[in-house]
């Protein structure tokens, strides 16, 4: 028997009686004279404040296990507080006679805390490869470090990290051996791989995994934002600066006597100025929409009408783009940034290549159901496209570009409601289309910006810390996958194996 049920034991015994003998709390209880004495005497020494007699309770230590347990999860594991906190945190609960509250004892129940963590962790996987519906993988890689460099594998569509691993290296072996062992256990295999042009993650992608390698969207347009944006905030702020400091020579010149022949000069640089400050505000205008139809391309509909894209016409539009932002920058004299640009054309065609890539595995899944025209018709013109946006505007915070697909959005619904199709299906028959094309839009990921997400936490959680402890590496990773809950109370492990934890 436990200590805690051997006090629980004496706890009912006296407040059945108090006055009770030791003698007779033995024979009640069936332990031992110098047990019962040693039990009485702890709970005198623990009954040090008015709500003492609770937690000798049942229910009352329940409440201080869960109690203990629950801060130390959220506060010590989730959010980095250190013992010292906790711990001056228990006591000012007057919890310091019910339980260890010293950091050292602290210490001892987070690690237990941890290890079971991990335990239930591996349970939970295994029983999600079992029972659940493993999917296939959209995978960015990408590599963080800490106090030792850590490499990162998670699966796009669900934000399921399969991997977070320290490594002495980032080769393409020791990726491969990490990634094809996680692969192994969760017998699946990867659709297409997100990364950035590391040599070593295209080799992996393209001969370790045998799948596409597509060029990480957010990159590509960091590079441009590097090579131009601030160039030409800069052009702008020091414009602005001009033409605050010409109001003000004019404002001065106006109260002197000679204001009448100084103040025409004054006003023409005034206007000058002006001229150049809505010359450059012109310039990032065109420069922001230039960028802007960069990201509105690079999807599996036009923007305009929500008809199918190929590959081809999507390149084709990327590289109007680019080209449009470079002679931009010609024209007002911007730095040349010819080895970035070369670097963001180079990737142009593999980024197109996902709409192709995309549209293959539409087509795979519906190849079964011989569709007709009609049918066929429908699918492309008006239930994917109804999907996609519909995806596109809640992940979207960008208001120009949000109000845009807001547009598009509009008018594939009005359609979409009055084809032949849609006023033809049952409710039931609808809900699984469109919870097929749910799926297969998920399936569509150009940018790893959720694995950089990721890194930066970690990183913004190492500074706070003043490091983050080694042995823990697994448990955020657990965490991540098990407890990080979106709006809809979905977490990453019930998104990728389709079931609840």
């Amino acid at each position: 028997m436990r200590f805690w049920d051997k006090s629980l034991q004496i706890f009912n015994c006296l407040c059945a009686n108090a006055t009770q003998s030791v003698r007779r709390l033995a024979q009640q209880t069936g332990l031992s004279k110098s047990s019962v004495h040693r039990l009485q005497q702890a709970i005198e020494r623990r009954n040090s404040y008015p709500e003492s007699w609770l937690w000798e309770t049942e229910d009352g230590r329940q409440w201080v296990t869960r109690l203990v347990v629950a801060t130390l999860y959220t506060f010590g594991l989730k959010r980095g507080v250190g013992m010292d906190t906790m711990s001056e945190f228990f006591a000012r609960l007057h919890l310091e006679t019910q339980v260890g509250c010293s950091p050292s004892a602290l210490r001892g129940v987070m690690q237990a805390l941890e290890a079971v963590l991990l335990e239930t962790a591996v349970a939970w996987e295994q029983d999600g490869r079992t029972r659940g519906e493993v999917r296939e993988i959209i995978g960015a890689v990408d590599e963080t470090f800490l106090e030792r460099m850590m490499l990162v594998f998670m699966d796009l569509s669900t934000g399921y990290l399969l991997l977070e691993e320290t490594a002495e290296d980032r080769t393409y072996a020791t990726w491969h051996a990490l990634v094809e062992e996680r692969l192994k256990a969760l017998e699946t295999h990867v659709l297409y791989l997100v990364s950035d042009r590391a040599k070593a993650l295209i080799q992996l992608a393209e001969q370790g995994l045998e799948c596409l390698s597509m060029p990480d969207f957010f990159h590509v347009v960091h590079d441009i934002i590097k090579s131009y944006s601030l160039a030409i905030g800069r052009r702008l702020r020091q414009a602005r600066q001009e033409l605050t400091k010409a109001q003000e020579a004019l404002v001065r010149r106006q109260g002197l006597p000679q204001a009448v022949h100084e103040a025409p000069e004054a006003q023409t640089v005034v206007a000058v100025r002006q001229a150049e400050v809505q010359q450059w505000e012109d310039v990032q205008r065109t420069y922001r929409y230039h960028r802007e139809m960069l990201s509105l391309t690079l999807h599996p509909f036009r923007l305009a009408d929500s008809t199918p894209q190929t590959s081809a016409q999507v390149a084709s539009q990327l590289h109007a783009a680019v080209e449009a932002i470079e002679a931009l920058a010609s024209r007002h004299q911007l730095p040349a940034r010819h080895s970035a640009m070369q670097k963001v054309r180079t990737q142009i065609p593999a980024l197109a290549a996902l709409v192709d890539f995309w549209w293959q595995g539409v087509w795979q899944d519906v190849a079964p159901f011989v569709l007709s025209p009609l049918w066929r018709q429908g699918v492309q013109e008006g239930l994917l496209p109804l999907v996609y946006w519909e995806h596109q505007v809640t992940h979207t915070r960008c208001p120009r570009r949000k109000a845009k697909m807001v547009q598009a959005l509009e008018t594939v619904r009005a359609a979409f409601d009055t084809h032949a199709i849609t006023q033809r299906l049952a409710p039931q028959v609808l809900a699984e289309w469109q919870a097929w094309a749910t799926d297969r839009v998920n399936v569509f990921q150009r940018a790893s910006s959720a694995v950089e997400g990721r890194n930066g936490y970690l990183s913004q959680m190492q500074h706070n810390q003043r490091g983050l402890p080694k042995q823990r590496y697994k448990v955020w990773t657990v965490l991540h996958n098990f407890d990080c809950r979106a709006a809809d109370g979905m977490t990453p492990a019930s998104r990728f194996f389709g079931r609840s934890f």
